[in-house]
């Protein structure tokens, strides 16, 4: 007996509807023998293996038709059930990428929802956790310079002493890179413990303008040699061991967290340091509303490139969170960190306060945050390093930064959405070498969910 194409779906469709899965992937076969780009086919071939229990030659053939499905509702319905049958196979993982496929073809934002509903559920059960962000930064000042030429002392010029082409603003692009993998090694309904492993790479490529200003300075002075870009490329690599914990009854959702981690830090294709640093944490729920967060941490660097990296460090920190009732968020946070080294130069105490506020509805296309951070860091026995020429009173420094966050949630493909984020600032020192200001503009993409 011959079919038609309609009538081989047809019959295929009624098999799996009356429970005959053999003979609706037989049907299926032929099908593709006339048509291997046949969607339906494909996608009758993928539900007769799930009735076989064969998640793994189901999802295979789910991933065909929506392969070949050109219709955006087809592709919606053929990456769900690729979701659901890599689910079914034991693979959280490859079921979140799918999941992430049918999110380009949601046909609503009801569908949006459920689909992020779906994602934070998979996050849960999946013991593998990836998070990639990734920059584009033009700044004003790419490697923390100056915004003076010359060094002055406490208001006083130094006679003759001209700062070099690394000392000075320089603007270009930043790149950022920053990965961090991380695996679930036990959990239960009040603990976790995982290990994470995390590279972060930042690299700079310098403007036109900043390579004029850097000539202009070594063809003034000689000696001077004009900077490469990869003299300010940064790289760190960390391993941490984490375990976190519920502390106090269930409805306080009190937690607390301790992680050792081991790391190395580069610059300019050097490395800088080792480190080993513990650190832990305590968060309380004071009300529906509002949270705390005490944390600290404790590091020492091992292996120093020279006695400026040979240092430790004792770190506090507290914050509080809390929701207002037209849907926007104010945070506030306070850092204090010490570090003891080697060189005097690199011995200082810091404090930082931010002061951060997150809007809850949309302004236009975009949601909206923004915060204010003041800084003051102390340095009590600075001295110049060309001629050993100690400052009287030490070094101190004062900042204040300002950034913008602007997320476009609703120009997103597979979850992932734009960000725009604008930053500027000014730091003041007795010391004119460490006086910057920056102004940069990020662009980067970030998840939805």
């Amino acid at each position: 007996m011959r079919l038609s194409l309609h009538q081989g779906r047809a019959m295929a469709m009624h098999s799996l509807q009356t429970g005959k899965p053999q003979l609706a992937l037989a049907l299926s076969d032929a099908l593709l023998k006339a048509n291997s780009k046949d969607h339906v086919a494909w996608y009758l071939r993928a539900a007769a293996y799930s009735r076989l229990r064969d998640p793994e030659a189901a999802r295979k053939s789910a991933g065909r038709a929506y392969r070949f499905a050109k219709d955006p509702g087809e592709k919606y319905q053929t990456a769900q059930m690729a979701s659901r049958l890599a689910f079914a196979e034991g693979r959280p993982g490859l079921s979140q990428f799918w999941l992430r496929r049918t999110a380009i073809h949601a046909p609503d934002a009801q569908a949006q929802a459920l689909i992020a509903e779906d994602y934070k559920t998979l996050r849960r059960i999946n013991p593998w956790a990836i998070k990639l962000r990734t920059e584009v930064k033009p700044s004003s000042n790419v490697n923390n310079g100056s915004d003076s030429a010359i060094e002055i002392i406490d208001g006083v010029p130094t006679a003759g002493s001209v700062l070099g082409p690394r000392s000075v603003a320089l603007s270009g692009l930043i790149g950022i890179a920053d990965a961090t993998v991380s695996r679930r090694l036990r959990q239960s309904s009040r603990s976790r413990t995982a290990l994470s492993g995390r590279l972060y790479l930042q690299r700079v490529a310098l403007s036109e303008s900043a390579k004029k200003k850097a000539r202009e300075i070594v063809d003034s002075r000689p000696g001077f040699t004009m900077p490469r870009n990869s003299e300010f490329a940064s790289s760190y690599g960390e391993i941490t061991l984490s375990h976190a914990f519920a502390v106090g009854p269930e409805a306080g959702k009190g937690s607390a967290q301790a992680a050792l981690s081991a790391a190395t830090s580069w610059y300019g294709g050097e490395k800088n340091y080792d480190l080993l640093r513990l650190s832990g944490g305590r968060s309380w729920k004071v009300s529906p509303a509002a949270s705390i967060r005490l944390n600290g941490s404790a590091e020492q660097r091992f292996n120093p490139r020279s006695l400026f990296y040979d240092a430790s460090t004792l770190g506090l920190g507290a914050s509080l969170s809390r929701s207002l009732e037209n849907g926007g968020r104010f945070d506030v946070a306070l850092g204090l960190r010490g570090t003891d080294s080697a060189h005097p130069n690199t011995t200082y105490n810091t404090a930082t306060v931010r002061f951060g506020y997150t809007f809850g509805e949309k302004i236009g296309p975009a949601k909206l945050s923004g915060g204010l951070i003041l800084g003051y860091s102390d340095y009590q026995d600075f001295f110049r390093t060309a001629d050993g020429f100690a400052l009287s009173d030490g070094r101190q420094d004062h900042s204040l930064y300002a950034d913008v966050g602007m997320f476009f949630e609703d120009y997103d493909y597979a979850g992932f959405a734009p960000m725009l984020r604008l930053r500027a600032g000014k730091r003041r020192s007795n010391y004119a070498r460490y006086e910057g200001s920056e102004f940069s503009i990020s662009l980067g993409i970030e998840s939805k969910f």
